[in-house]
């Protein structure tokens, strides 16, 4: 049985993907056009092409989840996802999860409850509870966890972020 090839999952048989690719797709809610390599990260089209810096880099292999965004909708780490993985799909990033002057629900607990210290896992975990919330409006204290078991922390001890999903979660599931 012959190997599949990326070429053969994405471009007629015999034709090979042209390098660079048009690459087409809405980043939080806007249409995007670039020309890239089909098989660069799409965090780094994120931070690189387009200045959009939430989705941080850090294990490169989908294990902390730093560079978490919502494909379709869906939780996903940006390290794993290749430019042509993303073509007609839509992308949100922490960077269009609310207006400046009104930070959203998910935010504004993150900040009030002191869930962070340094920052750098913060965008990846409130794409990670928005998620969460995008599946059930009224999760539990287990969904929202069972929801970030993809990210990790390296330097608050995580109780800040079980406060988060305390006030998060659905009161008559608790």
């Amino acid at each position: 049985m012959k190997q599949e090839t990326l070429s053969d999952r994405v471009a007629p048989q015999g034709k090979p993907m042209p390098s660079p690719y048009a690459l087409n797709f809405m980043v939080n809610g806007r249409a995007v056009t670039l020309k890239v390599e089909p098989t660069k990260p799409l965090v780094d089209i994120l931070r690189n092409d387009l200045g959009l810096t939430g989705a941080k880099v850090s294990c490169e292999i989908g294990r902390c989840g730093a560079c978490s965004v919502l494909l379709d909708g869906k939780p996903a780490n940006a390290c794993l996802i290749m430019a042509y993985q993303c073509a007609g799909k839509s992308v949100e990033t922490i960077e269009g999860t609310s207006s400046t002057t009104a930070p959203d629900t998910i935010m504004r607990a993150f900040l009030e409850e002191g869930a962070f210290q340094c920052g750098y896992c913060t965008p990846g975990m409130i794409m990670a509870v928005k998620a969460v919330f995008r599946k059930n409006s009224r999760p539990s204290m287990e969904d929202l966890e069972e929801g970030l078991s993809g990210n990790l922390c390296r330097c608050t001890g995580y109780a800040g972020i079980l406060r988060v999903l305390k006030r998060l979660s659905s009161p008559e599931t608790d």
